[in-house]
């Protein structure tokens, strides 16, 4: 089956299918990492994106129920060079192509993905549609061009749980003497069993959560979450975490650090084309240790924006030198740009964990 992929600027990339016949608009952009795919596949942060894998060969290892970020996937569309017929792990429980059709996501392989990346670099991340069903390609493109963008929408309220629940650790709970509260923005599971293996109890709670029904749950500390989109198109969640300033630990996250950013009087940006991957390098301000950290979002917090005598800078990407962590002088809060969860990717920033677990009590004995 034929597959087409327009962008918003006249650009058009054909191939084959590779996944759910159909037609989905998204913002497309590129993600680096190796492997990977079903976690990048599952992560809600991707949700309104079209994603493009720059590796040439994906799906050779097959899926899994173990590595889900989320319950199905978020991408609007997947991109690959070529979508592996093969697959070989003890863990496989099905292929790649069939899980795209699964769940229904559109896929297209045979698409040179090395000129699609550097096109992206070049003009940056854009609207783009992929398609099955229509190969006029003069359409296509008044398609691209006619999709939503990413700024100014709330995405997060597509992704975060519908309730209240506790999270089911089982064989990865240590004995738990920490209660923390999970703001669900897009929350990534493994962010869930990590704080579990730290030795939390977690309670998720949707992102229209108030700050009062936060602090009657009486935890030791906030998780603020990753999630899709644009910070600022979710003004309610930024008021949440603002009211929560001085209350309780806060731990911010990717997203969760954009709402800590805006929630301290600072501002966000989109950047050209985002940091998607596993290889992303940054340094620790304070001691200069570079880590390689896995990393997916498409806005910034514009470090000059801060309040200097309030927000110490903490962290910054080597790649382009904008902010990927803050700390509060005075209050038991930082946050980080990049995941510390290593799903997928490096386990470089894992003790960022065990940083929250400190603050936490030292806040309990306070």
């Amino acid at each position: 089956m034929k597959a087409m992929l327009a962008l918003e600027d006249g650009k058009v990339f054909k191939g084959i299918a590779c996944g759910a016949a159909g037609e989905r608009t998204g913002e497309v952009v590129f993600n680096t990492s190796m492997t990977g795919y079903q976690e990048v596949l599952t992560d809600p942060s991707y949700k309104g994106q079209i994603v493009t894998m720059t590796y040439p060969l994906i799906g050779n290892y097959g899926v899994n129920e173990e590595d889900l970020e989320s319950s199905e996937p978020r991408v609007e569309g997947f991109v690959v060079r070529e979508s592996s017929r093969i697959t070989s792990n003890w863990r496989s429980r099905g292929g790649l192509s069939a899980y795209l059709e699964k769940y229904g996501v559109v896929g297209i392989e045979g698409v040179d993905t090395r000129a699609l990346t550097k096109h992206i670099r070049t003009a940056g991340a854009m609207k783009a549609v992929i398609s099955t069903e229509c190969f006029d390609e003069q359409a296509l493109i008044g398609k691209a061009q006619a999709a939503p963008g990413m700024i100014g929408r709330d995405l997060v309220k597509e992704v975060t749980c519908k309730t209240l629940y506790q999270f089911e650790a089982g064989k990865e709970q240590a004995p738990p003497l920490y209660r923390v509260v999970a703001l669900d923005c897009g929350i990534k599971t493994n962010i869930l069993r990590m704080l579990a293996r730290a030795g939390c109890e977690v309670t998720v709670v949707p992102a229209q959560t108030g700050a009062e029904e936060i602090v009657a749950l009486h935890p030791h500390g906030v998780l603020l979450s990753n999630g899709p989109g644009d910070p600022a198109a979710v003004p309610y969640v930024v008021d949440t975490v603002r009211a929560l300033i001085g209350e309780l630990p806060l731990f911010g996250i990717c997203l969760g650090h954009q709402m800590l950013g805006l929630a301290s009087g600072g501002k966000t940006y989109k950047l050209k084309f985002g940091h998607r991957g596993g290889n992303q390098p940054v340094k620790d301000l304070a001691n200069g240790k570079v880590s390689i950290t896995a990393q997916n979002h498409g806005f910034c917090v514009d470090m000059n924006s801060l309040k200097n005598d309030e927000i110490e800078l903490t962290h910054i990407n080597l790649n382009d030198h904008t902010l990927e962590g803050m700390r509060h002088k005075t209050l038991p809060i930082f946050s980080v740009q990049y995941h510390p969860e290593s799903s997928p990717g490096p386990h470089d920033a894992g003790y960022l964990f065990a940083e929250f677990i400190r603050m936490m009590e030292g806040w309990k004995r306070a």
